[in-house]
């Protein structure tokens, strides 16, 4: 796909323009198993010369791993082509466990610091904490991150898995440009009272785990198992009848995929790319051809009828399991 055919949407009232699919890269560095580096820096290329503008990191990825992939990436690249969001706050360990949140305003201004220095760069494009810290008021991680922007190191602040009370005390503080938070087919729990509120404040949406991490990519099987370090493994819509249960939900989007001529995958990005222009979806391709696939979503359009077989394909609340395993993610699960 050509980059001036790639369409851009806003992410919210105060923030930049970005394309309408946007790269996640957590995946190419953490909890999804081991990833070709080499492949990984091509898919990321692939991405940009698609025209994917928005590339979305984590300090916290592979502890600091990603960040610096990023970097290798985006070397003899125009750094005006990539928007970069970062998230912080999460706090880790050696063993790659983790311990909570911290996003007191001497720890922001520390976490930044290294960001800057393993990408490269001298300004984050959006910078977010990855959860609220329960220890610090909202107010003052906003306040701390304002301060960040007046100086210049970061261009837009973004909020990540906060609920909607959140979202207005963050927003009465400074624009907020988007909230990143988890929307698909099978997590709708946005609909309710965040994405209205979202809407509400001018404030966009980038959508990630629309493909479910995987689940929704149809690639998926009963007979498929996780290696070492994929936390799927321990998730529990891929465990036991819950697997079952969701795989046949797959089944039924696959044949609406088959009267359109697209697979289970795009399907599931072109659904969420039909929820507004206010939504950027994340796709977390950590190869060409799956980001190939992923882009392939973008000239599906979706009539109404399209959207009611999808409907009936996968009722809202038909999902069998939850996100998480509350004992291994408690301490980063969202608001919600």
């Amino acid at each position: 796909m050509a980059t001036d055919t790639m369409t851009t949407r806003p992410l919210g009232t105060s923030g930049p323009r970005v394309s309408a699919l946007g790269l996640g890269l957590m995946g190419m560095s953490d909890l999804y198993g081991p990833a070709d580096e080499a492949e990984s820096i091509a898919t990321i290329h692939a991405a940009l010369d698609a025209g994917v503008t928005l590339l979305d990191t984590g300090d916290f990825y592979g502890m600091g791993h990603n960040e610096l992939l990023l970097r290798d990436a985006l070397r003899g690249r125009n750094r005006d082509n990539a928007v970069i969001s970062v998230k912080f706050g999460a706090l880790r360990d050696a063993a790659g466990g983790w311990n909570g949140v911290d996003t007191r305003p001497i720890a922001i201004k520390n976490f930044l610091a290294y960001t800057l220095k393993r990408l490269g760069t001298d300004h984050v494009d959006v910078y977010r904490p990855a959860r609220l810290d329960p220890n610090v008021p909202i107010e003052e991680t906003v306040g701390a991150l304002a301060d960040l922007v007046k100086a210049g190191y970061v261009r837009h602040i973004g909020l990540s898995e906060v609920g909607a009370s959140t979202l207005r005390r963050a927003a009465a503080v400074h624009p907020i440009s988007d909230l990143q938070i988890e929307y698909s087919l099978i997590s709708r729990g946005i609909e309710h009272d965040i994405l209205p509120t979202a809407r509400e404040l001018g404030i966009g949406i980038t959508a990630y785990g629309v493909l479910s991490r995987g689940l929704l990519s149809g690639h998926w099987s009963r007979e498929r198992a996780t290696v070492a370090g994929d936390f799927r493994g321990h998730l529990p819509r891929f465990a036991g009848d819950n697997l079952d249960r969701n795989l046949a939900l797959v089944e039924a989007l696959r044949e609406v995929g088959q009267d359109k001529g697209a697979s289970v995958a795009q399907i599931a990005v072109a659904w969420a790319l039909s929820q507004g222009d206010d939504i950027v979806p994340l796709v977390g391709a950590r190869t060409r051809a799956r980001l190939e696939e992923s882009l392939g979503a973008l000239p599906v359009v979706l009539t109404e009828t399209d959207l009611a077989r999808i409907a009936s394909a996968v009722p809202a609340g038909a999902v069998a399991g939850d996100r998480y395993d509350p004992h291994s993610m408690s301490a980063l699960d969202s608001e919600r």
